[in-house]
C-alpha cells in the first residue's frame, strides 16, 4: 500500500532528475512562493525587463480611479494564487534567464499539457486531477510569457515554445516517454517540439484545436484570412503604438471582456465560471504582460504550409500515437 503511494517527483541536480517521493507528504512540501517572494519576484522582473510599453512616473498623469481599480485588482490576482491548485504540487523551474511555472500531481507515466494563447497551466485544472486519479503523473505547464512564468520583453515564437519543451522533458523525464497534450497555439507548441525532440522521448501526442500558426497572418490558404490581411496589419501597426496598445489591452483585460470570449469558445457555458476567468485574468496584470500580447499578435510567425508540411513529415515517419483535431471543450475540461 505504501508502494503505491510514492512516485517520481522532479528534483533540480544534476546528478539526478527523479528522486522517489511520497505524493501524499510532497502535496505539503511543494515549493510554494509565498506572497512576499511572489512581489520580490515580480519587481525584480520589471527592473530587469525593458518594455517600450513601460512610461516613467514624469509622463504619467495622475491615475484615475479606474487605474487605481485595477492596480488593487492586479494585487488581489496574483497568477497561481488561486484555489484550483488545491491538491496540486506547485514548482519554479530555471530556462535560460526565465523562472518557469508548472504544476504536477499524480503518480505514473507522464503527461505533459500545453496550454493556447492567454492561459496557463489552470485552463487544465478540472483535467489534472482526472488524469491523476487514472494513472499519470501529469505536469501542466506556464509557457514562458504567460501564467506565473516570467514574461521577458522578446519575441514570441512557436519555437521558442518548442524549445521550452524539449528541454522541460529532457529535464524532468529523461527515461520515460512522456504523452504530449495542447491547446490551441499550445498543440502547434506540441507538435513542434514533437519533430525536434530525440527518439524515443515521446509516447503520445493530443492537439487540442491546434493553431495553424502562432497569429492569423500565418493562415494564408484560408481566404477570409487573405481578404483581412490588410485589416490586420493595420492592427499590427496600431499595437506598435505603445499608448494605443495600452488602452486597446486594458479594454480587453476586463472580467466582463473575457468571460464574453470564453462563452463563445466553450461548449459547456457553465464551465466558464468566476475560477476560470481569473485563472485568465490574472497575468494580464504582471509585468511585460502588454509586451507578450503585442509580440504575439505582431509577431512573424511560419507560415501555414511550413507547419503542415513539417507536421506530415513527422507524421510520416513516426510511430507514436497521436490524437489530432479535439474540437471542443466540454465540463471545462480542455
Amino acid at each position: 500500500m505504501q508502494a503505491a503511494e510514492r512516485c517520481l517527483r522532479p528534483q533540480h541536480s544534476q546528478h539526478s532528475a527523479w528522486v522517489s517521493r511520497s505524493c501524499r507528504d510532497q502535496q505539503h512540501r511543494s515549493c510554494l512562493l509565498d506572497k512576499q517572494t511572489r512581489q520580490l519576484r515580480l519587481q525584480c522582473t520589471a527592473r530587469n525587463s525593458v518594455s517600450p510599453f513601460q512610461s516613467s512616473s514624469k509622463d504619467v498623469p495622475a491615475r484615475s480611479n479606474k487605474a487605481v481599480q485595477q492596480q488593487q485588482q492586479a494585487q488581489e490576482l496574483q497568477p497561481g494564487s488561486s484555489s484550483w491548485q488545491q491538491g496540486f504540487s506547485r514548482h519554479k523551474w530555471q530556462w535560460r534567464d526565465s523562472s518557469i511555472n508548472y504544476v504536477t500531481a499524480g503518480c505514473g507515466k507522464p503527461v505533459l499539457l500545453v496550454h493556447g494563447f492567454g492561459a496557463s497551466a489552470g485552463h487544465y485544472r478540472r483535467t489534472i486531477p482526472h488524469l491523476a486519479q487514472n494513472g499519470f503523473k501529469v505536469y501542466a505547464i506556464d509557457l514562458v510569457g504567460f501564467g506565473a512564468s516570467d514574461k521577458p520583453a522578446q519575441q514570441y515564437t512557436i519555437e521558442l515554445w518548442a524549445e521550452l519543451l524539449v528541454d522541460f522533458m529532457a529535464e524532468f523525464m529523461p527515461e520515460t516517454p512522456a504523452v504530449l497534450v495542447g491547446n490551441s497555439i499550445g498543440s502547434l507548441s506540441c507538435l513542434t517540439a514533437a519533430a525536434a525532440a530525440p527518439e524515443g522521448q515521446l509516447a503520445g501526442l493530443v492537439l487540442l484545436n491546434c493553431a495553424g500558426a502562432m497569429n492569423n497572418k500565418g493562415v494564408i490558404n484560408d481566404w477570409r484570412i487573405v481578404l483581412a490581411l490588410p485589416l490586420l496589419l493595420l492592427i499590427d501597426l496600431l499595437l506598435r503604438t505603445p499608448p494605443i496598445a495600452r488602452a486597446l489591452f486594458d479594454a480587453l483585460a476586463q472580467p466582463e471582456t473575457i468571460s464574453k470570449v470564453l462563452g463563445g469558445i466553450y461548449v459547456d457555458k457553465a464551465a466558464v465560471d468566476a475560477e476560470l476567468v481569473d485563472i485568465i485574468l490574472a497575468p494580464a496584470f504582471t509585468p511585460n504582460a502588454l509586451d507578450v500580447f503585442v509580440s504575439v499578435i505582431t509577431g512573424r510567425c511560419r507560415r501555414y504550409r511550413q507547419h503542415a508540411a513539417a507536421a506530415a513529415a513527422w507524421c510520416q515517419h513516426t510511430r507514436v500515437p497521436q490524437c489530432l483535431n479535439i474540437a471542443e471543450h466540454r465540463g471545462g475540461q480542455v
